[in-house]
């Protein structure tokens, strides 16, 4: 599946309301991260990209992982992409995060959040049973 996060604190990912009212945040972009996914018979899910702009002078912090190591792929399924925190300025400066680190946001400055795509499985030169049934990727579990 697509855009689903695991190992994420027992927490789903915020509304979009929520976050906006709560915090002096804008969020600009919420989509998958297109072909993030690892190849295999099944590809693994795309990531997610959030971007999200500082209203505010604020004190931004993220605790992340598979920014320097790729999701694994299984049974012959090619790695996933490795994630990438990236701050951009005001100004139109970027520059990487990291997966741990904090930050002191200014005003009109945006962090824009790409998490990995899952590993593959089995290997991608075999074709998916999916393709030659009926059945849909939502059928199978």
């Amino acid at each position: 599946s697509h855009g689903v996060h695991t190992h994420m604190t027992n927490t789903r990912i915020t509304d979009v309301e929520v976050m906006e009212r709560r915090y002096p945040v804008l969020l600009r972009q919420f989509s998958l991260r297109k072909n993030s996914g690892g190849p295999g018979t099944f590809n693994g899910g795309d990531g997610v990209i959030r971007e999200i702009e500082f209203l505010r002078p604020l004190s931004v912090g993220i605790l992340s992982e598979r920014r320097s190591y790729r999701p694994y792929g299984l049974h012959g399924g090619e790695s996933g992409q490795a994630g990438v925190n990236i701050i951009v300025t005001a100004a139109g400066s970027t520059w990487n995060l990291g997966a741990k680190n904090t930050y002191q946001a200014q005003k009109g400055d945006a962090i824009q959040i790409c998490t990995p795509g899952g590993g593959g499985w089995g290997p991608a030169h075999l074709p998916s049973p999916i393709a030659s049934s009926s059945a849909t990727e939502e059928d199978i579990v």
